[in-house]
């Protein structure tokens, strides 16, 4: 059965008039929505009008949503009036405060030493004509072990072979991989340096941290000689500790560099001689591997722990401080 137009027409009449009466008493901005909802929500008193249409006969239908058009949208200007006269209300009302009052600064955060050291040693190695590469976080067994001679049978994998994902990849143990893929995609010669974040095993501790942070090193050229590792290294170590620091190189073992040396600096009478980098000259397998002639290039490398540094020079006795972000260790740099 049609509805009758007229009787509608009536209803939408008195739709407008209880919606005029109930807006004049709104005083905040919350009820006003609960008003608009009531009345223009989805399913609000002015929507269940729409769902009548198909009741109503086809030649009436255009003077009854003419209407009910008008309705929606002389409802939809009403609420917005009202929300902006609320919100000038609101503004001009009698404050509180005192506009002219300089405002409260902001406290704001301090330095990590162990960021304030890495850039340091950026700085040092860039004077020195090195760049920065970086490279992913997330390794695979080539670039993290067999690219810098190390099988998967060598004894040295064993302190390193950790953090494996479930699809084979690995946390990179070191920044080394930097190095092999710099090689490969790099024209010679090279001078760059590799920092960033590694993650190894180890249990948290003073000294030890799972995570922790590297600069590596590396160098290839022709005629490149440990003559000019040795001349790097010492002039880093006196730039980053003082002038007067005495440096020593002692033999060691590195799969990738063949020799290899650690090197130590006299910190003072108490600690005497402590080890701060391992470095050597890069192990012809390695360039091989990698498609540079060992036969005519030549190169060296070295790495070294950042929080090493950064609590030998700043005298921190606990690495877990790096960490802790704790603000009264972090205001003192």
């Amino acid at each position: 059965m049609a509805e009758s137009v007229e009787m509608l027409m009536q209803e939408l009449d008195e739709v407008h008039d209880a919606f005029q009466q109930e807006i004049r008493g709104v005083k905040d901005l919350a009820l006003l929505d609960d008003v608009r909802v009531k009345y223009l929500g989805r399913k609000g008193r002015v929507a269940r009008y729409f769902s009548k249409m198909g009741q109503i006969e086809a030649s009436q239908r255009p003077q009854f949503g003419n209407r009910l058009n008008e309705l929606k949208q002389e409802l939809t200007d009403a609420v917005a009036s009202h929300q902006q006269s609320l919100h000038s209300n609101n503004n001009s009302g009698p404050r509180d405060f005192d506009l002219t009052l300089p405002g409260i600064t902001p406290t704001l955060g301090f330095r990590n030493p162990l960021m304030i050291v890495m850039d340091e040693i950026k700085q040092i190695f860039a004077n020195m004509g090195f760049t920065v590469e970086t490279g992913p976080l997330v390794e695979d067994e080539y670039y993290n072990f067999e690219a810098l001679n190390v099988p998967p049978d060598h004894p040295s994998k064993d302190l390193q072979d950790t953090f494996y994902l479930p699809n084979g990849l690995l946390l990179r143990t070191h920044t080394s991989p930097v190095q092999v893929r710099t090689m490969e995609c790099q024209d010679l010669p090279i001078r760059i340096i590799a920092p960033g974040r590694c993650f190894r095993k180890d249990t948290p501790d003073a000294t030890h941290s799972p995570e922790f942070h590297q600069v590596e090193g590396l160098v290839i050229g022709e005629g490149i000689s440990l003559s000019h590792l040795k001349g790097t290294l010492v002039a880093f170590a006196r730039k980053l500790f003082g002038r007067q620091t005495q440096v020593r190189f002692r033999p060691s073992f590195f799969p990738f560099t063949e020799p290899s040396a650690e090197m130590d600096i006299y910190f003072d009478e108490r600690l005497g001689w402590l080890e701060i980098l391992g470095s050597g000259m890069v192990d012809p397998n390695v360039l091989d591997g990698v498609g540079i002639d060992s036969e005519k290039y030549t190169g060296f490398a070295f790495g070294m722990g950042v929080e090493r540094l950064a609590m030998l020079k700043y005298r921190i006795d606990d690495i877990r401080h790096f960490y802790d972000n704790d603000m009264r260790f972090l205001s003192q740099f």
